[in-house]
């Protein structure tokens, strides 16, 4: 899990550092900042996955091996922060915690992007507060070569190690001769748990087709073989079960089981029976068909380290709105799965427990600096104070939380 993010010249972000959670939700206005915070995650995917700068940040077709990976929005020309205090690169900091042989370690990892180049400028590793890696502080950044100071708890010089400036050295490292067993195995779990981060933000028109596979362990990203998936999942009773309930709370009274058509080789289409009649999904309606794929993707045999979500909500009834904050709750811990996910919806922070204000966050930008901060929401000014008369929902509704920044 992801425990901290500092970003500093990244898109909207000037400098901002977010402690997170297990459920984080992200809210504000239009152009707050939300999107650019994921295209920061997404940055770390690519860097998980091994890929080069240009690629991570401009996209990569779809080859023999790989399937095609989407870059950020406005690649590499837009990564950088645009304002009174322009930047020519940008650094994202991540923190967290993994458990090898029954005791916690923490780990920081540290990345300077220079998009012009598409060069790694600098970088650091760091792992139970002994640093890894790291680069020296002054370096050519148009060089092809990056060299990394290698500390191998060994007394006498580090050894340089000359690695790719165009990919980051996380992925280089471990594969890197010199780097030791342990060493070489905390860059590789690091890096899993990186690239270990899919997004879900299904599309209906690709929910309403016919799968291309006809088995899958993983949703794609914007609802690729969702049929797929769920026949995966209808294949073991307890399951389908425990999925079908969700969608019952969805049409309660009406939904009498899930399952999926078979197309004219066989390739799966989804479909609920509600009152033995059968409803195939291009007929099903936006919303039920975006609730039943992000409910499904919480069943997934393969599920992620860490799921992004973009507005949670689309095309589901106010009065459902208690559905989806109950269903990632609770399946996201029941999975042990991180969950970043962004909301427009006062209909969704009104079912928020308390305890989760501190993983709640309010996205907002300076309309004349164009500089984006995150605060969460109850570190907001005389925020305990104020909710005590309203609830969290009228106080995003009204406008309250953006007015008291």
């Amino acid at each position: 899990m992801i425990e901290r993010i500092a970003i500093e010249g990244f898109k909207s972000f000037p400098d901002i550092e977010v402690e997170l959670g297990q459920f984080n939700l992200f809210i504000g206005t239009n152009a707050s900042g939300k999107s650019s915070f994921f295209d920061a995650l997404r940055v770390l995917q690519g860097i998980g996955n091994g890929f080069s700068v240009g690629e991570i940040l401009d996209g990569k077709p779809r080859s023999a091996t790989n399937e095609a990976w989407e870059g950020i929005r406005g690649g590499s020309a837009k990564a950088c922060f645009e304002g009174e205090r322009d930047a020519q690169n940008f650094t994202i900091t991540v923190g967290g915690s993994f458990c090898p042989n029954r005791r916690w370690v923490p780990w920081e990892f540290s990345v300077t992007v220079t998009p012009s180049t598409g060069r790694v400028e600098r970088e650091h590793l760091v792992v139970d507060d002994q640093t890894i890696y790291w680069t020296p502080a002054e370096r050519d950044i148009a060089d092809p070569v990056l060299e990394v100071r290698y500390y191998q708890g060994k007394k006498g010089r580090p050894p340089h190690l000359k690695l790719q400036s165009a990919r980051p050295a996380l992925g280089q490292f471990e594969a890197d001769p010199k780097a030791s067993l342990p060493h070489a195995a905390y860059a590789a779990q690091i890096a899993e748990e990186l690239a270990d981060m899919q997004r879900v933000d299904p599309v209906p028109a690709i929910l309403r087709d016919y799968s291309q596979a006809r088995e899958v362990r993983r949703i794609g990203e914007r609802g690729e073989n969702f049929a797929a998936l769920v026949d995966t999942l209808c294949a073991d009773n307890a399951v389908k079960g425990a999925y079908l309930d969700w969608l019952k709370e969805l049409r309660p009274a009406e939904v009498d089981d899930v399952a999926t058509l078979k197309g004219a080789v066989g390739e799966p289409l989804f479909m609920l029976r509600e009152r033995d009649r059968e409803f195939p999904a291009p007929v099903l309606s936006d919303g039920t068909l975006r609730f039943a794929a992000i409910a499904a993707a919480f069943f997934q045999p393969d599920m992620p380290q860490i799921m992004t979500i973009e507005e949670i909500e689309n095309g589901v009834h106010a009065s459902r709105a208690r559905l989806l904050v109950e269903l990632i709750r609770s399946q996201a811990a029941a999975a042990s799965t991180q969950v970043m996910a962004t909301t427009h919806s006062p209909y969704v922070l009104a079912w928020l427990d308390p305890s989760e204000y501190a993983n709640t966050y309010l996205c907002h930008r300076d309309a004349d600096t164009g500089e984006a901060g995150i605060t969460p929401v109850e570190m907001l000014p005389n925020f305990r104070a104020t909710i005590a008369n309203q609830s969290v929902a009228e106080l995003l509704a009204d406008g309250w939380m953006e007015a008291v920044l």
